[in-house]
């Protein structure tokens, strides 16, 4: 071996003798990518449904990404998880979600193998691999991959992006995010946006100027050195978040509701070759209502979501527009290979109705169109959380039925494109193999020439369940090489094998006002019910959107299906089956330091995400701060918990000490004393006693007794009727001011505390001040 190709931890090659001049010096050897080798694009959309690109047949502007497709490939047969982060592991790792501890998003796991959220290091991710091949490596976006407790500045660090093979990381680690106010994380620690929303920051541009900069920085001292980009926007899930002159350009373009949406995106499927010209749209989707059912305001209201998100997707499609051209000027743009992907279909979060805050959806605290309408003009701007009406959702995965979160084919099915005119002869070309998100790195793979290692960093890998279609590429008439693709989300499952597909759906997933978004859980007994009665038979090499059950026809199909699925699920971890919702993302998780009641803060220090902060929700605590006011008064945030999305804040403005509840932005509930804090050390501090019990199913946490103490005197208190039930969204806790969108319009961020802040208790062990004397004079005073 020459002397300067030895593989670092080999034995070393040269000559060491008792001095220099009669030794030989060897390097070890440096990883470096075959000459040549391309670059590596993936960018990852969030929530957007089949229907929804305009070269899938969309009415939405999307000129970039409908330039891919013409320059490129179209995959009309590309199938997902149905859910994000189940999605998003199988394309990094290339196996299924269930065999990836990912059966749900992480804010749903739960202590079984395949429901547990730690993606196992035998299953590698794209990124470690490719870096041990000399490429750099750069997430942005949307990470959404490690169980949520691991989500705090205590780590562990080693399912972050940056201990998965990462270089770079520049985005956010949860599954949504404020667009104009995001929580962001830089490399392993957090950061504050580079602008305000006033000064004209939007997060997708900034993630578009993140990704060229990562990419520049590396080129100017390696400029053949090939990188892998994950580039996972916050788009187009909630918030639907866009400057209001793009959404303006959609004026009056959905007036005719969604019906009509879906009759002429079909039509341009039809002529575009995206569905087969034998297929038949289904059918009217009994839970979404007849456009002309709706009142004038419900109309006007659900037309203008549309816009907005319309306008949020052709702003994406600039920066991505922006991204592209960037690769154009350095030269890297025809040896890139690009695919374009959704994570699972379009959304109905946003409720039968639409929401100006999706917060109210996951606490089943839906805003009436009376109090919706209100805010109509201001929808996609920064003091808004909006999503669109369910409407809008089944049909944007035009021609399929249903959506996100179940496992039919408008869940499931997404639009997928590539283009690499360097390594692809075909131009403009819709392919119809079979295709499933486990499939991109092994196709990946393929297509560089590199085996997956037998090892990671000195784990055994496991076999990837995905198979390549590289070979589809100049091909049209290629073999599908993925036969058989189990589903399961939430319940719902399904199972696609060789052009037949079974369907199981679960009635407690369907949204219904009665059970949103909880989710009924099947019992083992409900589960022989289902598989005797409930699966449903699609032939969809002949029926492409589901349209006809052929159950009845072919029994012994679908027995054979139904066998199968077992078969996978037997073989890919995915009992037990838990149709749960809320018990999941409330079940209590291992977490790093031990179970306690009362938890200590210092201002300075990085928000802790609500699923590591203490949960205060619907039980008695307190908040007590210790401080020092100067003569000359102060003021700022003590602590604060949510934006203005729903949350709480203890605060000081004007001298006078303030809690505010906002209850998902429905209503402000405070309670303030009626003077100034005096000069001194003081313990300002803040009780909260349950008067009554919470309402879950109609979106109403417990009542209760609102109470401020100065160093243990009472001196101000208020009964709030109603608190958040459930969750804050986003929920992070944080000491000593308010970052990103205020809880309450009383301050404007990052409103930083200008006397001194010691330390900030919040105790949830039940133990409240007891002084009926100042209680009975706080009452006398009310009369």
């Amino acid at each position: 071996m020459p002397v300067n190709e030895y593989k670092s931890g080999s034995a070393f090659p040269g000559v060491i003798g008792r001095t220099a001049d009669v030794s030989s010096p060897a390097w070890p050897e440096q990883p470096r990518a075959v000459p040549g080798s391309p670059n590596v694009l993936m960018i990852i959309f969030d929530d957007t449904g089949y229907g929804q690109f305009g070269c899938y047949g969309s009415p939405i502007q999307t000129p970039h990404l409908d330039s891919l497709a013409a320059g490129g490939l179209l995959y009309n047969n590309m199938h997902t998880t149905a859910l994000c982060s189940p999605s998003r592991s199988c394309i990094m790792t290339g196996r299924n979600h269930h065999s990836n501890a990912m059966a749900a998003i992480t804010e749903m796991a739960t202590g079984f193998p395949g429901y547990n959220g730690n993606i196992p290091f035998e299953n590698g991710f794209v990124s470690e691999i490719l870096l041990q091949k000399g490429y750099n490596t750069y997430m942005i976006g949307k990470w959404h991959l490690m169980p949520s407790e691991q989500g705090s500045p205590a780590g562990p660090y080693n399912r972050w992006p940056l201990g998965r093979g990462f270089e770079r990381f520049y985005g956010f680690l949860g599954g949504d995010t404020d667009q104009y106010y995001p929580e962001l994380v830089n490399d392993n620690h957090q950061v504050d946006p580079p602008a305000t929303p006033e000064e004209g920051y939007h997060l997708t541009e900034d993630l578009a100027d993140r990704a060229m900069t990562f990419i520049s920085d590396a080129k100017q001292a390696a400029p053949d050195k090939p990188f892998y980009l994950n580039f996972s926007t916050g788009a187009t899930h909630a918030p639907h978040h866009v400057p209001k002159e793009w959404a303006d350009r959609y004026r009056g373009q959905f007036d005719d509701g969604w019906d009509a949406y879906r009759e002429k995106t079909f039509a341009s499927q039809k002529r575009l070759g995206v569905v087969p010209p034998d297929a038949v749209l289904s059918r009217h989707d009994p839970d979404v209502p007849e456009w002309e059912s709706l009142t004038p305001d419900a109309r006007r209201l659900a037309t203008r979501m549309m816009e907005v998100y319309a306008g949020f997707l052709s702003h994406t499609d600039h920066q991505i527009g922006r991204l592209l051209d960037y690769l154009k000027e350095i030269g890297e743009f025809d040896n890139t290979l690009i695919m374009v992907v959704s994570d699972n279909g379009a959304s109905a979060e946003g409720g039968v109705t639409g929401t100006t805050n999706e917060a109210q959806f996951f606490n089943n605290a839906a805003e009436s169109i009376e109090e919706s309408i209100r805010a109509i003009d201001e929808l996609g701007g920064p003091d808004h959380f909006n999503h669109y009406p369910w409407g809008w959702t089944w049909a944007g995965n035009t021609p399929f039925r249903r959506w996100k979160r179940e496992t039919y084919r408008g869940g499931a099915s997404d639009p997928f494109l590539v283009h690499w005119p360097a390594g692809i002869q075909a131009r403009g070309e819709v392919r119809t193999q079979y295709a499933h998100l486990v499939d991109m790195t092994p196709t990946v793979l393929d297509a560089l020439g590199i085996e997956p290692p037998a090892t990671i960093n000195g784990v055994t890998q496991s076999p990837m369940h995905g198979v390549s279609f590289a070979h589809t590429f100049d091909d049209p008439n290629a073999p599908t090489r993925h036969r058989t693709q189990y589903f399961e989300m939430l319940g719902h499952r399904a199972i696609d094998h060789d052009g037949w597909r079974a369907v199981c759906p679960w009635p407690g997933q369907s949204f219904s006002e009665a059970e949103q978004p909880f989710g009924t859980p099947i019992t083992a007994e409900t589960l022989s019910q289902l598989d005797a009665h409930a699966w449903e038979l699609y032939h969809v090499a002949e029926d492409f959107a589901e349209t006809r059950d052929l159950a009845a026809e072919h029994p012994d199909k679908l027995t054979e299906l139904v066998t199968l699925w077992y078969s996978e699920a037997g073989k890919y971890g995915v009992l037990p089956i838990d149709s749960s919702t809320l018990a999941r993302m409330s079940v209590e998780r291992p977490q790093i330091s031990k179970e306690r009641t009362s938890y200590t803060f210092r201002p300075g220090t990085q928000s802790l995400p609500s699923s590591v902060a203490p949960r205060i929700l619907n039980r008695p605590h307190s908040v007590t701060a210790d401080t020092d006011i100067p003569e000359e008064g102060a003021e700022g945030v003590l602590m604060c918990q949510g934006s203005g999305a729903g949350g709480w804040s203890f605060y000081m403005k004007d001298g006078r000490l303030t809690y505010v509840h906002n209850y998902v932005s429905r209503a402000l509930y405070t309670v303030s004393t009626p003077d100034p804090v005096p000069a001194g050390r003081h313990e300002l501090r803040f009780e909260f006693q349950p008067t009554g019990e919470p309402d879950l199913v109609h979106g109403k946490g417990t009542p209760g007794l609102a109470q401020l103490y100065i160093d243990r005197r009472l001196v101000a208190e208020a009964e709030f009727p109603v608190t958040t039930p459930i969750m804050f969204n986003p929920g992070d806790m944080t000491c000593g001011a308010n970052p990103g969108h205020p809880v309450t319009a009383e301050y404007h961020s990052p409103f930083r505390f200008t006397g001194t802040l010691h330390t900030v208790t919040i105790d949830m062990s039940g133990d409240l001040i007891t002084d009926p004397e100042s209680e009975m004079r706080m009452h006398l005073a009310r009369q």
